[in-house]
């Protein structure tokens, strides 16, 4: 399950077939085994539209929390953009030859990151995050040599900025690992099975019936797998585009 929704193309095609078994075996099954009374349609008709609801209320919900992770993940892009550019120009404070040395490994830093944002690959992805552990202890070496050299308030702030470089990077991988819980992917996905096959099993006599069929699971599928693309940092195709970071690589390459 947590694969599936990792690549929203796939759970789509999963949803929309599961759905669409549920109609039709609530069309051609259930009709048989419990013969639908017509005496009885308002009363289905009010569990119908009770199920609909509370089926819509959890898409909305999950929307919203997709969404505000998503603005979480595009935050902390911006945050971390500021905080290495700010680093960048605080590394003079740290004096020759801490200044030159730490302005390099901070450029390779930046690749870096934009490289943690642009991948899809998860041994790649392992990769980067082993090589920015490797380089952030290479910066922070670097600030404290510095440090050592000249105790000083000056020097104390640079030292202050490498360590904001730091935060951010893990208030950024903090974020792109808070997903929708699979509990609530596991409602959503059961409520709309049981939608689905009381759509199907309330559709005798109706004009377009086999269209009415196929409404329901289409529109519900492509709306959890615009969640699961929303929620989803690499697999969709809604994703962060590292566009700050980016312009402060631009900014730097003058220089």
């Amino acid at each position: 399950m947590t694969e599936l929704i990792h690549h929203p193309a796939f759970l789509f095609i999963v949803l929309i077939v599961l759905l669409s078994i549920a109609a039709a075996l609530g069309a051609i099954v259930m009709q048989r085994v419990i013969p639908f009374a017509e005496d009885a349609r308002d009363n289905y008709n009010v569990v119908q539209g009770a199920t609909l609801t509370l089926l819509a209320l959890l898409i909305g919900f999950t929307l919203s929390m997709a969404v505000s992770r998503y603005d979480q993940r595009k935050n902390y892009e911006e945050e971390e953009a500021n905080a290495i550019g700010t680093q960048y120009l605080r590394a003079d404070l740290l004096g020759a030859p801490g200044a030159a040395q730490a302005k390099a490994l901070l450029a390779e830093y930046l690749q870096l990151r934009i490289e943690f944002y642009k991948t899809r690959n998860a041994h790649e992805l392992e990769l980067i995050n082993d090589k920015t552990a490797l380089l952030q202890a290479r910066l922070w070496s670097t600030a404290l040599t510095a440090a050592d050299a000249r105790p000083t308030p000056i020097t104390a702030l640079a030292v202050s900025g490498m360590n904001d470089v730091f935060n951010t990077a893990g208030y950024t991988q903090a974020a792109w690992l808070n997903r929708i819980p699979i509990s609530a992917w596991m409602l959503m996905i059961a409520i709309a099975f049981f939608s689905n096959l009381m759509q199907g099993y309330g559709v005798r006599g109706v004009t377009g019936r086999r269209v009415l069929l196929f409404v329901l699971p289409v529109t519900v599928s492509l709306s959890l797998a615009l969640i699961a693309d929303i929620d989803s940092p690499r697999g969709g195709l809604i994703r962060v585009v590292p566009q700050n970071l980016l312009s402060l690589q631009q900014s730097l390459r003058p220089q």
